[in-house]
């Protein structure tokens, strides 16, 4: 059993294999139901409780505990994350998001790595949204709008630039102007492959106004931006409000997309708030019905027309990515590493 620390994983892991490794899962999955298996995520709320209600050390956070099995063909692993996010860590100079991630193999039961699962975490996320611009984005995407500049956001960025290498111009807003600074600063040293402007914006209508893409990342809990504020044919990514009760995409824009997508179609019903809230509001005519599919479906081409896709195209062509999370996404990146640390004797071994 090797443990493979951050940086053994961040060193190892690139964004393009990352999206390649998952682009290849759906793949698989489309040919291959019965080859992953990924029960819904296990959510327990932290410090949520009455008893907590009037702590001032920490505020609501979230774990979670995401198992899957994958069968590539030839053999097959089970990995299991264990997640905790803790809103109050960025102020404490910690992640706001800490995972672990184990891989074992499912024919001895043999636990075969340990490794530091928040990179992977971030990654992963980032990754579902590059494949998604690959698809839904607009041709010749210049400028992109970075909306909440906390620590998803870099990879985020990331994979839209992977995917979308001509982009020449990044607007960044958040909700302190010290987080702006603080991303421009980090990602232009950490990220020098790619060759584009960092602007840091003090109002969010201006970083949106132009934008060909739009990445949201944040914990609000109302929408942020309504639909005259963006371009008519932009492409939002939105990773943010992973509860039921959490909103970053206001209802005039859901109700105005062209093309809706999540990651995972049973855990959007239960955790993406912006749609779930859209589709419960009574001056919202967006429901479930009109959702185009998955980002299995994407891949293959098979998403489901909606009525406006069946209409005459409208001005209007707004397309938007929702991502809540699976386990077997965060699988298929940690097998990926397992097997790299496998072919180069990677990491420490424990036993």
């Amino acid at each position: 059993m090797q443990w493979l620390n951050q940086e053994t994983v961040t060193e190892h892991l690139n964004m393009q294999a990352a999206i390649d490794t998952i682009e290849a899962l759906l793949r698989r999955q489309a040919a291959h139901p019965s080859w992953i298996k990924s029960p819904e995520r296990l959510v327990i709320e932290t410090f949520s409780d009455e008893l907590f209600s009037n702590s001032s050390t920490h505020s609501s956070g979230t774990h979670l505990s995401m198992p899957a099995t994958i069968y590539d063909g030839q053999q097959e692993y089970t990995a299991v994350k264990l997640v905790t996010i803790c809103p109050d860590n960025p102020g404490r100079n910690l992640p706001t998001t800490t995972a672990i991630i184990t891989v074992s193999d499912n024919a001895t039961g043999e636990v075969l790595a340990v490794m530091d699962g928040i990179y992977i975490t971030q990654v992963r996320t980032a990754a579902l949204s590059g494949i998604a611009t690959k698809y839904m984005a607009p041709d010749d995407c210049q400028r992109v709008a970075v909306v909440g500049c906390g620590g998803m956001a870099y990879e985020q960025l990331n994979a839209v630039l992977t995917v979308r290498p001509e982009i020449k111009t990044v607007y960044l807003w958040n909700r302190s102007h010290e987080g702006a600074e603080s991303f421009k600063n980090r990602f232009a040293h950490d990220y020098q492959q790619w060759n584009v402007e960092l602007i840091v914006c003090e109002q969010l209508e201006d970083a949106i106004k132009d934008a060909d893409i739009i990445n949201v990342a944040t914990r609000a809990k109302s929408g942020l931006f309504s639909v005259d504020q963006i371009k008519p044919n932009v492409h939002i990514n939105a990773v943010g409000a992973y509860q039921a009760l959490m909103k970053e995409i206001s209802n005039d824009v859901i109700a105005a997309s062209y093309m809706i997508v999540v990651d995972d179609l049973v855990g959007s019903h239960h955790e993406a708030g912006d749609l779930i809230q859209a589709h419960n509001a009574t001056d919202c005519t967006w429901t479930w019905d009109e959702l185009n599919g998955d980002l299995q479906a994407l891949v293959t081409g098979k998403t489901t027309p909606s009525s406006k896709e069946q209409a005459t195209k409208a001005e209007q062509t707004i397309t938007l990515f929702k991502s809540v999370g699976a386990a077997s996404f965060d699988a298929a990146v940690a097998v990926h590493i397992t097997e790299l640390a496998q072919q180069k004797n990677l990491g420490i071994a424990l036993y």
